[in-house]
């Protein structure tokens, strides 16, 4: 009989499968097979992506995200604050870790009950972008926390059309061929927005995103000049589990660094799968 250790993760209704890849290596055919089958709902573990913890000789671990449909996605915000916090409950007493993923170096800390992880630079940013998209003109803005991110901003996140014209955007020819994540921003006033994400390789919504929540805090900067203050500053982020985020930010000119992720994370349970009973 093989068994295999798991564990399952959730950040602000994120939520991950996460195994120990520490001691040994495992394939990327044998986690692609393993993330389409275990993710599943209905008949797997659940859940919107699944964590892989591997050695690394200049951090204290490397971590890889595989989404639902196989596909391994660069960066992940949620999904690297889950990580951090297994680190910190099962291998590690500190309060500060490095870690390296496909987008970068990952700085982790623990503050209380939540995970603190710095963000690698916000890149490739492009205002005003007028897309045809699901038999409308859609005006979005684009920015790349990690993982590609289109940003619309709406005045009532409740009617975003989270099904036709997120995923005509998400195919769209001008994100092509990586295709992009779609995230629908609203404005609440001064430093808080609400946010809901189509994401790709789930390709539906989550109750949360890491990223995209970064990703519309850097946009709602220049949008809605959201921000406590000009030059450093927080966004608080309204997500669809009702959970908040906070997206810390420093500016230099016309130059975002030192951007943190912040919010709440939690180990629900740890499980064994008798792989011998699926054929995966």
């Amino acid at each position: 009989m093989s068994l295999r250790n798991f564990y399952k993760l959730s950040a602000s209704g994120n939520d991950f499968i996460l195994i120990d890849s520490l001691r040994t290596a495992l394939t990327p055919a044998y986690l692609r097979r393993f993330a389409v089958r275990y993710c599943e709902r209905k008949t797997g573990i659940g859940a919107d992506g699944l964590l892989v913890i591997e050695k690394a000789r200049k951090a204290d671990f490397r971590m890889r995200i595989f989404n639902p449909d196989g596909t391994e996605a660069g960066m992940c915000g949620n999904g690297a604050r889950c990580s951090a916090l297994w680190f910190f409950i099962k291998k590690s007493g500190k309060r500060l870790l490095h870690f390296e993923t496909k987008a970068g170096m990952i700085e982790a800390q623990r503050v209380k009950d939540r995970i603190r992880i710095k963000m690698t630079p916000p890149a490739n940013m492009e205002m005003g972008i007028m897309l045809d998209a699901a038999a409308e003109r859609v005006r979005a803005d684009f920015v790349n926390t990690g993982v590609p991110h289109a940003v619309i901003a709406v005045s009532d996140i409740e009617k975003a059309d989270l099904v036709k014209t997120a995923r005509a955007i998400r195919y769209h020819k001008h994100f092509a061929p990586a295709g992009t994540n779609v995230d629908f921003v609203q404005h609440l006033g001064g430093n808080r927005i609400a946010v809901r994400t189509y994401e790709r390789g789930v390709e539906g919504e989550t109750l949360a995103c890491g990223t995209g929540s970064v990703a519309s805090a850097v946009i709602s900067l220049e949008r809605f000049s959201a921000g406590a203050a000009k030059n450093k500053g927080r966004i608080d982020v309204l997500v669809r589990s009702g959970e908040r985020l906070s997206v810390y930010f420093e500016r230099e000119k016309a130059v975002l660094k030192n951007v943190w992720l912040e919010g709440g994370a939690s180990l629900i349970f740890q499980g064994e799968l008798n792989e011998s009973t699926r054929v995966i």
